[in-house]
């Protein structure tokens, strides 16, 4: 089953609420202070705060999770599924151009996802021009900064509706 292609729109919490995870990769946890002419000045905090209060806005039920680990990850959207998560808004870090092991959790999952990225990967060194997810994942954004997280909530929003 494609990722791209399913859905699972009736899936809700307890409170009714549809859940919407966003997984931050390895090293997303430095987001502020890390080479922020590359990557901003926005902490991670910062981007889930304000992740946590657009969806709050929208009555969904949001759940971030970050880890430097891929098999946590992996772990983290397998559980997805049992979980009723209806999307995935994701930023594999450095595993972008790595992971067979979590584009194979998310094509096992097929769970709709974007792929999110804080900068351009288009313009930077040619080993990060490679991504493992974008071609199963229904949009892609980069290069437009923590930006580029509230814009794939709004897709997702919009896509569980």
């Amino acid at each position: 089953m494609n990722a791209k292609k399913t859905g699972q729109k009736s899936a809700r919490n307890a409170n009714g609420k549809q859940r919407i995870l966003v997984v931050h990769g390895p090293n997303l946890n430095l987001l502020g202070s890390r080479e922020p002419d590359i990557y901003g000045l926005d902490s991670l905090g910062d981007i889930n705060a304000s992740l946590a209060k657009q969806a709050k806005a929208a009555s969904v039920e949001l759940i971030s999770f970050q880890s430097n680990h891929e098999g946590d990850l992996v772990d983290r959207i397998q559980a997805a599924r049992n979980e009723g998560v209806a999307f995935i808004i994701l930023n594999p870090g450095g595993y972008t151009h790595t992971s067979v092991a979590m584009r194979d959790a998310l094509a096992a999952v097929a769970i709709p996802f974007v792929e999110v990225h804080l900068s351009n990967i288009h313009a930077r060194e040619p080993f990060r021009r490679h991504s493992h997810f974008s071609d199963i994942a229904v949009g892609v954004i980069c290069g437009l900064g923590s930006q580029g997280y509230r814009l794939a909530l709004d897709f997702a929003l919009n896509r569980i509706r």
